[in-house]
């Protein structure tokens, strides 16, 4: 089977994708569009490659998963982030969802505290000429406070409590994407209005991995 090139085949299956990921409330022109051209197969165990356009999620190396596309949506969706933007993924895990938010024209900077998918994903990123501005593998906890602040944070791991030192490294007007929760998790968003005050908006319950400190 061919996994490391696109094919009208899992075109056709990106199509139907999108089409579902439509009818469960996605949106967002941009995000369709970036959902239905990136190849998601190619960041598949390669076991699981027949499974890559069924809205699940399914595991990859080092116990983590790679997202559901309606949740790769949804979270890119909440951000509302631009083309040009600042944004800031914690977790890159596959590189799945990095890829979405580059090909929607972010400037994009992602964090990887695993060294076997940080290995892995850089490997994708380069195969495929994805656009990163900076790939780290380090503790997402810590964000990156030299190139804040960012326009939009995307958390793809559920945290235990809101980490207060990624929230501060958001602009003015900036918006963090985070599930938080143990066993129960509720997606947030936050939007910064200014140096110390924050709205906060509840999106319902996610699943995702457990966000770990420490690389």
């Amino acid at each position: 089977m061919e996994t490391n090139i696109d094919s009208p085949k899992y075109q056709g299956q990106r199509n139907q994708m999108v089409s579902k990921l439509e009818s469960l409330g996605i949106n967002d022109k941009n995000v369709l569009i970036a959902l239905n051209n990136v190849p998601r197969h190619l960041f598949m165990d390669p076991g699981l490659i027949s499974h890559s356009y069924k809205n699940n999620a399914y595991p990859i190396e080092s116990g983590q998963t790679i997202s559901q596309p309606y949740t790769v949506a949804y979270q890119t969706q909440l951000i509302k982030c631009k083309q040009g933007d600042k944004v800031l993924e914690i977790g890159t895990g596959s590189g799945y969802q990095t890829a979405i938010l580059s090909y929607l024209g972010f400037d994009v900077f992602t964090i990887e505290r695993d060294v076997t998918l940080f290995k892995k994903s850089s490997l994708i990123f380069k195969n495929l000429s994805i656009k990163i501005k900076m790939n780290l593998f380090a503790d997402g906890y810590l964000g990156i406070i030299d190139s804040a602040p960012f326009d939009g944070i995307i958390v793809t791991a559920a945290a235990k409590e809101i980490p207060k030192i990624l929230m501060n490294q958001l602009r003015v007007g900036g918006r963090m994407v985070i599930p938080i929760g143990e066993e129960d998790q509720t997606m947030y968003r936050f939007t910064r209005i200014d140096k110390s005050k924050f709205k906060k908006e509840e999106f319902g319950q996610f699943k995702f991995v457990p966000m770990v400190k420490g690389k």
